[in-house]
C-alpha cells in the first residue's frame, strides 16, 4: 500500500537517474511534479506513478510543492538549486553540489539564511552496509583507523561532459572524509587520458589526514568489470565493503592483526567473518531522510556543507591532475604552438575552463565564458557576454553576437550566424549541407542560416540550413525547421509551422496581441507578419 507525505516534492530532471527518484517519492507517498523538457518521458512516468506535469518555474511558484530533488546535468545544479531555494523551496541535489567551490559556499549560506534543508545526493552514506561499517569505526571494533582505499571500477558509462575523477569518485570520497571525520591536509592525484587528451578516463587519489591516516580513491571506466569496493584498515581489524556481493556477503569482517616479534611485524591471519545487516534500499532510505529533514527541520546526514566538503577535496584532486600534466605527467605533446589551446589570459575579461580549447585566430569578446570540454575552432568571432554551456564546439568561421548563450551539447557549424541575444536550447542541431555524404566533399555546398536578434530555439529542435529565423522568434523543442521562420513566430512540430505568436520577452500572445508580461502591443500585418505598435 502506498503511502502518503505531508511534504510534497517536484522531481527536476525524469532522465536516467530521475527516474529512480520518481519512483521512490513515488512509493513514499511524497511525489508531487515531474520537471522535464521531454514529455513523452514525463507522461509515461506520470502514467505508472503518478504526479503532474509542471514547467520549472511553475513548480517553483507552486504552493503545494514544498521542496525539489534536482538529478538535471552536473552544470545545471547550481543554478537550478539557487533558484529553488530562493524561491522558498527545499533542495535535494544529485552530486556535486556544484562544478565550482564558490558556487558551493554560495548555495550553503542562501539555505542557511533561509533556513532551507539543503542535501547532496552521495547515495553510498545511506546504504545499510556502509552504516554498519561506520558504526563498526565509531564502536572502536577496527581500533584505530589506519587507511582506507576504494575502487569503482567498470567498462562505462563513459561520459563527455566530466572525466572519471567527477563521476566516479564523488560518493567514495564522502564514505572516507565521513569514516575518518577530518579533511585531508594533503591531495594528490594522478590520471591516465587514452580516449580524449582533455578528459581523464582513470584516476588515483591520494590522501593524508592530520591524524596519520591514509586513503586512496581508484576510479576507472576503461575496467573488463565491474568493481565496488571500500577497504578500511585499522589497528585491531580490517573491513570490506563489496557491493558486487550478494547482501549477506556485502560486509565482512577481518580480525587480522600484525604482532611484532622480534622487532619485526608479523601477520597474523582470521578467517572472514559475515557482518548482518537488515537488506533495504539505499535510494529509498535517502529519500526518506531528504523527507524527514523537511518534516522536522532537522540537518541532513549529506547537507550542503558535506557536500562542500566532498566538492573542496575534488577541486583540489583535480588541480593536482592539471599541475601533474602541466609538468609533463602524461601531457600530449603539441605538433606546433598553433595547437595549444588558448587559455583566459590570452583574453582579459574572459572566463575560459580548464577543459575548453580555443583554437588560434579566434576573438572572444568580454564578459564571456567558455564552459567545460567546449572547442571553440579558428576565425570565429564571439560577442560580448556570450555563455558557451559544455560540451558545445562552433566553428571554424562562424559570428556569435552579444549576450548569445548556447547551452549544452550544441553544435554551430560553419555558415551559421548568431546576431545578439539568440538563445539556443540545449542538444539543439544546426546543419550546413542539405545531401552530405561522408565519401564526396561538399564545403563548396554549405548553406548559410542566419538567426536574427532574440531569437530562441529549443532543446532538440533541428534548424535545416539555408533559411532565417527572424527577430525574437522562437522554436519550441523538438521542432524541424525547413523554411524561412517570421519574426515573432511561434513554431513547432515536424516540420516545423507557425502556431502563434511571441513577444519580445518571450511569452505567448494572446488574440489581443499584448504581452501578459510587458504589456507591450502588436499588431498583424498580414498573414505572417507582426509588428509592434510604437
Amino acid at each position: 500500500m502506498t503511502m502518503t507525505s505531508d511534504v510534497r516534492v517536484a522531481v527536476v530532471g525524469c532522465g536516467y537517474w530521475g527516474k529512480n527518484l520518481v519512483r521512490n517519492f513515488a512509493e513514499l507517498g511524497a511525489l508531487e511534479a515531474l520537471v522535464d523538457a521531454h514529455q513523452p518521458t514525463v507522461e509515461a512516468l506520470i502514467a505508472k506513478h503518478g504526479g503532474r506535469s509542471l514547467g520549472f518555474e511553475a513548480a517553483l511558484a507552486d504552493p503545494g510543492v514544498h521542496a525539489v530533488a534536482i538529478a538535471a546535468p552536473a552544470a545545471l545544479h547550481y543554478k537550478l538549486a539557487k533558484q529553488a531555494l530562493e524561491a522558498g523551496k527545499h533542495v535535494f541535489v544529485e552530486k556535486p553540489l556544484a562544478l565550482e567551490v564558490t558556487e558551493a559556499k554560495e548555495l550553503c549560506a542562501l539555505a542557511e539564511r533561509l533556513d532551507r534543508r539543503l542535501m547532496v545526493g552521495h547515495l553510498l552514506q545511506y546504504h545499510p552496509i556502509f552504516l554498519e561499517l561506520k558504526k563498526l569505526v565509531r564502536e572502536g571494533k577496527l581500533g584505530r583507523l589506519q587507511y582506507v582505499y576504494s575502487n569503482r571500477l567498470n567498462l562505462g558509462k563513459i561520459r563527455r561532459e566530466e572525466d572519471i575523477l567527477w563521476s566516479f569518485a564523488p560518493h567514495d570520497l564522502s564514505m572516507i572524509l565521513s569514516l575518518i571525520g577530518s579533511e585531508p591536509e594533503k591531495v594528490e592525484a594522478v590520471g591516465g587520458y587514452y580516449l580524449h587528451d582533455a578528459i581523464a578516463d582513470v584516476t588515483t587519489t591520494h590522501l593524508a589526514f592530520p591524524g596519520g591516516e591514509r586513503a586512496h580513491v581508484f576510479v576507472s571506466w576503461l575496467h573488463p568489470f565491474k568493481e565496488q569496493k571500500l577497504v578500511v584498515v585499522g589497528s585491531d581489524a580490517m573491513a570490506v565493503f563489496d557491493d558486487g556481493e550478494a547482501w549477506d556477503r556485502k560486509l565482512l569482517l577481518y580480525p587480522h592483526k600484525v604482532e611484532w616479534k622480534d622487532n619485526m611485524p608479523v601477520p597474523v591471519k582470521a578467517d572472514a567473518i559475515p557482518v548482518t545487516v537488515p537488506q533495504d534500499e539505499p535510494l529509498k532510505q535517502e529519500c526518506l531522510h531528504f523527507i524527514d529533514c523537511v518534516r522536522t527541520g532537522a540537518t541532513p546526514r549529506t547537507d550542503g556543507r558535506e557536500g562542500l566538503r566532498v566538492l573542496s577535496v575534488l577541486s583540489r584532486a583535480a588541480e593536482s591532475l592539471r599541475n601533474g600534466r602541466s609538468n609533463g605527467a602524461q601531457a600530449p605533446v603539441p605538433a606546433a604552438d598553433s595547437a595549444k589551446p588558448r587559455v583566459a589570459k590570452d583574453y582579459p575579461g574572459v572566463t575560459i575552463h580548464e577543459t575548453a580549447y580555443v583554437d588560434a585566430g579566434v576573438e572572444i569578446g568580454e564578459g564571456s565564458k567558455v564552459w567545460h570540454f567546449s572547442h571553440i575552432l579558428g576565425n570565429v568571432a564571439l560577442g560580448k557576454n556570450v555563455n558557451i554551456g559544455q560540451n558545445v564546439v562552433i566553428g571554424p568561421k562562424v559570428i556569435v553576437g552579444n549576450n548569445v548563450k548556447i547551452q549544452n551539447n550544441v553544435s554551430v557549424y560553419e555558415g551559421v550566424t548568431l546576431e545578439d541575444g539568440v538563445f539556443c536550447g540545449p542538444s539543439c542541431v544546426f546543419t550546413n549541407v542539405n545531401n552530405p555524404r561522408s565519401e564526396i566533399a561538399r564545403k563548396s555546398e554549405y548553406r548559410p542560416t542566419l538567426v536574427k536578434r532574440g531569437a530562441s530555439i529549443g532543446a532538440n529542435a533541428t534548424i535545416v540550413c539555408g533559411h532565417t529565423l527572424g527577430e525574437y522568434s522562437f522554436i519550441a523543442a523538438g521542432a524541424v525547421v525547413a523554411k524561412d521562420v517570421p519574426a515573432f513566430a511561434l513554431m513547432a512540430g515536424v516540420p516545423a509551422k507557425r502556431i502563434g505568436w511571441m513577444s519580445h520577452a518571450g511569452a505567448k500572445l494572446g488574440a489581443d496581441l499584448v504581452c501578459p508580461e510587458t504589456g507591450r502591443r502588436y499588431r498583424e500585418a498580414g498573414p505572417n507578419k507582426l509588428e509592434e505598435i510604437a
